[in-house]
Order: C-alpha cells, then sequence, then structure tokens
C-alpha cells in the first residue's frame, strides 16, 4: 500500500525522542527569557531546534501562538511548584515561606512584568484570555490554600482573594532593583523570610 504523504511542515515522528513540539516549545522559550518576543523570530527558533522553519509553523501557526504557548506553559509549572509546595504537612508559615524562595530562585532570570507587557502588546484578544486565564490558576491555587487555613483556623477569617493577590504582590517585592541593579535584601532566603514575617503578621489568628 502506498504510503500518503506527509502534510508539508509535519515532522518524523521519533518514538524515542522527545516530541519535536515540546522541543520547539522551551527552545522557544528560552530564547524569548533571554532576549524578548520582539528579538526572536521564528526563524531563530528554527535554527536553535535544527528543524525546518515550516516544521515550528506546523505547531504554531504565528509567534503569537508560540508566545502564547511559551507563557502558559511557563504559567503551568509555576502552578503546579505553587501546589506541591502547599500540599506539604509543615505548618502554614513554613510553606508560604518556602513557596517565595522557590518561586523567586527558579524565576530570578524571568522578567515576568516584561513577558506580560510584551503580551499584551503582541498577542490578540483571544491569546491574551489564555493567557490570563492560566494567570489566574496561580492566584486561585494560592487562594483556596488561605480559604483552608482560614477554616482550619490557622489565619484569621477574611477575603481569600484578596489575601491571595497581597501575597503575590509582595511576593514580587523580591525582584525589585534599584537604580544601581541592587535588591532590598542580600538574599532570596531573607527575602522570603521578610516577606512572610511582613504577610503573616498582617494574618495570622491570634485568638
Amino acid at each position: 500500500m502506498k504510503q500518503s504523504p506527509r502534510v508539508l511542515g509535519r515532522p518524523r515522528h521519533n518514538e524515542n525522542a522527545k516530541p519535536t513540539k515540546d522541543i520547539v516549545l522551551e527552545t522557544a522559550t528560552r530564547l524569548f527569557i533571554k532576549e524578548g518576543y520582539k528579538n526572536i523570530s521564528m526563524d531563530d527558533v528554527a535554527k536553535a531546534c535544527n528543524v525546518t522553519k515550516a516544521t515550528v509553523y506546523y505547531y504554531y501557526p504565528t509567534k503569537g501562538d508560540l508566545y502564547t504557548s511559551a507563557l502558559i506553559a511557563m504559567m503551568d509549572r509555576i502552578r503546579l511548584a505553587i501546589l506541591h509546595i502547599l500540599e506539604q504537612p509543615s505548618p502554614f508559615k513554613e510553606r508560604l515561606e518556602q513557596l517565595v524562595e522557590v518561586h523567586l530562585s527558579a524565576t530570578v532570570d524571568i522578567d515576568m512584568k516584561n513577558f506580560m507587557r510584551e503580551a499584551s502588546i503582541n498577542l490578540s484578544e483571544s491569546q491574551l484570555k489564555e493567557v490570563h486565564i492560566s494567570e489566574n490558576k496561580i492566584y486561585q491555587t494560592i487562594e483556596q490554600a488561605m480559604q483552608l487555613e482560614m477554616e482550619k483556623g490557622t489565619i484569621r477569617k477574611g477575603n481569600a482573594t484578596f489575601f491571595a493577590h497581597t501575597f503575590m504582590a509582595m511576593m514580587s517585592i523580591g525582584y525589585f532593583k534599584d537604580g544601581e541593579g541592587k535588591r532590598l535584601f542580600n538574599t532570596v532566603q531573607e527575602t522570603a523570610k521578610e516577606v512572610t514575617t511582613f504577610f503573616w503578621q498582617s494574618v495570622h489568628n491570634n485568638e
């Protein structure tokens, strides 16, 4: 029986190799992190992956699609890491401190504000909606943990959404640098401790 011709741009499948789509996405994410959206072309991604440009376009029809997928994949990894920490049996305050430390350590080279700024400029309305859905899932994961700890009496009763957003906003202080590039605290560990302590003083149930 004669084999059907491959669809143009569809890569050959190798059962033992990592899926080409994953390789393209991972490579593109690294390039976007290092160079930014505007400075990376689909041709750059293809060359870095050692595949044809047609292959990249087969999986991601536009650079906007690729950037959207990169952001969503990044946020999904962040959410799963946060969930893993929050599900540990250690005291809630310790989990929050670990969350800040791990998150800041993992994203030290990622300018999320710039990522989102470039997304708002270059992505379509539907693509932005996809990104925001993934972003909201991160907040919802923390919000659910806050709600659970309220029910346990660990932290005072309040608006779990407000608590989650406040905590994330405080955590972002870890990215702050002054005009000379100096951070507020010397280490990620110190930042995690200061942020968590400050937050904890506001929400801890003292009854």
